[in-house]
């Protein structure tokens, strides 16, 4: 079987295709980049509206298929914004109507861990999960994708992006700032905020704020918010490591692809006698090829939808999954 993956739960909209054997077979990829400020729900929906089909023949024409190759309709469920998820979730309907094909909803969340699973030859492991709206420590127990660890605020990709706005750096600043942080020297006073195994950013991005009106330089409070951040990340990660007794370690969202937060987690792995995966860039950040590869995996589990199913879940948790494929 061949799936059609439609993602689209903040500024991205992505038309993935994939097969049964995990092949990817086309991942087209459309950010929206407002002008000013950050990302504005209806905007962000009324982009992925205007692109969504565009890209959904562009995939069809990469994978050298036609509508009727198809077995199945995926799309992102939730968790996200409301308008940017019904926007492809309508897509999605469209198009198994019109096919008579199945649909299924999909955990944006959760398609990060399998699609990581897929590619990588990561079988079991703890996913540190770090993108713009989500930051999570999500591991398989008790049938279940749980959560041991996420932030208590904004996900550490949304601070990163203020904070690079604030510091005139632009949006989308998290290479920018990774940039800017190799130039640094000093490691600044800014919060370690962990609080059990979870994690808070907001504190953060106003300690750094009030450091840049103080005149430190932009490469410090780069180099300082980096190495804070991510040792956060790493600690918490390999609490959840030692307290459910994995041995491997994948990384997913957008953030991950920073070399400095790699090269932490896979000194934290080499320690601890585990292994660390990370997928390439295209399958990290938000993608329609996670989507499909997930539907496909819950679709062989047994797990099916009708229409009235693929209500859009704005506040869609993990662990509200029952993980049936495992």
């Amino acid at each position: 079987m061949i799936a059609l993956g439609i993602e689209g739960t903040a500024h991205t909209v992505g038309v993935g295709i994939v097969s049964d054997e995990a092949e990817v077979l086309a991942n087209e990829i459309l950010m929206y980049k407002p002008e000013t400020g950050g990302i504005h729900p209806r905007e962000a929906a009324n982009h992925h509206a205007e692109n969504v089909v565009p890209l959904v023949q562009k995939a069809l024409a990469t994978a050298r298929l036609k509508g009727r190759d198809l077995g199945l309709i995926a799309f992102s469920q939730g968790p996200g914004l409301g308008p940017c998820l019904r926007t492809v979730a309508t897509a999605a309907r469209a198009l198994s109507l019109t096919l008579n094909i199945p649909i299924i909803g999909v955990n944006h969340c959760i398609a990060h861990l399998e699609i990581g699973r897929g590619k990588t030859p990561a079988r079991d492991p703890v996913l540190l999960y770090a993108s713009g709206g989500n930051t999570q420590v999500i591991a398989f127990a008790n049938g279940r994708y749980r959560i041991f660890g996420e932030t208590l605020d904004i996900g550490i990709g949304n601070m990163l992006d203020k904070l690079g706005r604030e510091m005139g750096l632009g949006y989308y600043a998290g290479p920018k700032i990774e940039k800017a942080a190799k130039e640094g020297r000093m490691l600044l006073d800014i919060p370690y905020s962990v609080k059990g195994m979870d994690m808070a950013f907001s504190g953060i991005l106003t300690a750094c704020l009030a450091l840049k009106e103080k005149g430190e330089s932009v490469e410090d409070i780069c180099f300082s918010v980096q190495e804070t951040c991510f040792a956060m990340l790493t600690e918490v990660t390999e609490r959840a490591m030692a307290h459910v007794e994995k041995s491997e370690v994948l990384l997913g969202g957008g953030v991950v692809q920073n070399k400095r937060l790699q090269e932490m987690v896979a000194r934290m792995a080499h320690d601890r006698g585990a292994e660390m995966y990370v997928p390439e860039r295209t399958l990290c950040v938000d993608n329609g090829a996670m989507i499909a590869w997930t539907g496909l995996v819950m679709h062989r589990a047994g797990v099916r939808m009708r229409v009235e199913d693929t209500v859009v879940n704005q506040r869609f948790r993990t662990d509200e999954v029952e993980v049936t494929w495992r």
